[in-house]
């Protein structure tokens, strides 16, 4: 198989007169470039919005529009292009308003072709350096993550140490408030490590009587207490090659802490009852909603197992500072549960979101998960009003803001139906792209505010499709 030739790097020509434009074609296309020519603006912005071209040479004086007006487009539906204008001896000022409505640079007729290969060659590399840049931010700023949903500043950094974190075996040391999703990160640690297909097991210390916990987490064999009646693995056996989760780990007594500590020293314990040594291999992952070090100088949670566990300590912020997600996490909860309850909500007056990013949330995410659900069950409409917001949030504020702009629902949080044909996530993406720019009628960058993405995503995905066919 021949290998694939690279592509040029395309070059749109924008000029009425062609024995002008025979000259630049000829310059450009001996620097490498391959160049696209419209003699018009019509031509043009049929070539721009059906494939842009990342750098654009456009001559201001065209016979059917101003080629301002092809800029203003071009900066309007923010085309993924530089763009060079070429403008007459003496116009100066027409150049530099140019410059200010978004142009890249300018040229003045008559210039040669070393000049006009040197500022293509500069055009080219300011949009693949914003290019990538936008690319970067599209990473860095992610709306979800491995079960979470979150585009604040202070999830995108979770998000950033769960990634560090996960291919390592050291032990992670999660903290937050009850209802902060502290499981769910334990569980994204474990999906995004090495030992993904290994069992992950979660442990809730608060949840299990004391006299029990032991057994719970080391195992034991037949007749080594009353209601033993046989022998019965432990979470520490059953996680083997995988995760060991242990949630609320400050509410461990002292004595079984002192043998947790010699069982993450060694790697080795002993079932409850047996004198036999047990080697296993898991990854340590804890969590808890109390101050560890307050617990320590309690003499409540011992120091040296602290020191032990905590080598990576990762904090959940809680819901009231974490800005708009509130408002990401009530739609995707509503949409969620709205297609669950066969109800028709779709989205929150301005008002009722005012009322949501007003509230505290002392229960986090969880509580924003009742209160959801509630209005979902109790109630059947297409937008929530604070009318039907459930106590205490029915009656938080005397007097409410307005002016929120709400957001289409996008499905981000859809329920997935079962027996349903599963296609691949490159096909779904593209049909959902193509579907909202045809429900917005071709404008690209509504399109792009409507599914929360940025337009320089679309244009970038729609020219791999475009590349891939031609493959």
């Amino acid at each position: 198989m021949a290998p694939v030739a690279e592509s040029k790097p395309r070059v749109l020509l924008v000029e009425d007169t062609r024995s002008l434009a025979v000259v630049y074609e000829q310059y450009l296309a001996q620097d490498g470039y391959e160049v696209l020519r419209a003699d018009c603006g019509q031509q043009a912005l049929a070539q721009l919005l059906s494939s842009p071209p990342p750098v654009v040479l456009l001559d201001l004086e065209l016979p059917d529009m101003s080629g301002m007006d092809i800029l203003q487009q071009i900066t309007e539906q923010q085309l993924p292009c530089s763009v060079v204008v070429i403008t007459a001896h003496g116009s100066v000022d027409v150049a530099v308003e140019a410059m200010r409505l978004g142009a890249f640079d300018f040229l003045t007729k008559p210039f040669d072709g070393k000049r006009l290969c040197a500022t293509a060659r500069n055009a080219l590399k300011h949009q693949q350096l914003s290019s990538l840049v936008a690319q970067y931010r599209e990473n860095f700023e992610r709306s979800s993550f491995a079960g979470f949903i979150g585009a604040s500043m202070p999830m995108q950094a979770v998000y950033r140490i769960i990634e560090s974190a996960a291919p390592s075996k050291a032990t992670v040391f999660i903290t937050g408030e009850s209802g902060t999703g502290k499981e769910v990160c334990a569980e994204a640690i474990h999906q995004c490590s090495p030992r993904r297909e290994q069992p992950f097991i979660a442990l809730n210390c608060a949840a299990i009587p004391h006299d029990l916990m032991e057994s719970e987490i080391f195992g034991h064999v037949k007749g080594s207490f009353t209601g033993a009646q046989g022998d019965r693995k432990g979470a520490a056996s059953l996680a083997d090659g995988g995760t060991l989760f242990l949630d609320e780990i400050c509410e461990m007594d002292l004595d079984l802490q002192s043998k947790l500590l010699r069982f993450i020293q060694t790697g080795t314990l002993q079932r409850v009852g047996s004198g036999k040594l047990e080697t296993v291999d898991v990854r340590f992952v804890c969590a808890t909603n109390r101050d560890p070090l307050l617990e320590v100088k309690a003499g409540r949670f011992r120091e040296d197992l602290y020191y032990r566990l905590h080598v990576i300590p990762l904090s959940l912020p809680p819901l009231r500072e974490r800005g708009e997600d509130i408002l990401l996490l009530a739609r995707t909860l509503l949409q969620s549960y709205a297609k669950e309850e066969n109800k028709r909500f779709k989205d929150f007056d301005a008002e009722a979101a005012r009322v949501l990013l007003d509230y505290p949330w002392p229960g986090n995410v969880r509580e924003l998960q009742n209160v959801v659900r509630n209005i979902v069950v109790l109630n059947d409409r297409e937008l929530v009003s604070p009318d039907i917001l459930p106590p205490p949030l029915n009656g938080s504020r005397a007097s409410l803001l307005a002016a929120i702009p709400a957001a289409a629902a996008t499905g981000s949080g859809a329920v997935v139906v079962a027996n349903a044909p599963i296609r691949p996530l490159w096909l779904v993406e593209k049909e959902t792209i193509e579907q909202a720019i045809a429900s917005c009628d071709g404008n690209i960058p509504k399109a792009a505010a409507l599914l929360e993405i940025s337009p320089s995503t679309i244009y970038r995905k729609k020219q791999g499709w475009e590349e891939a066919s031609l493959a």
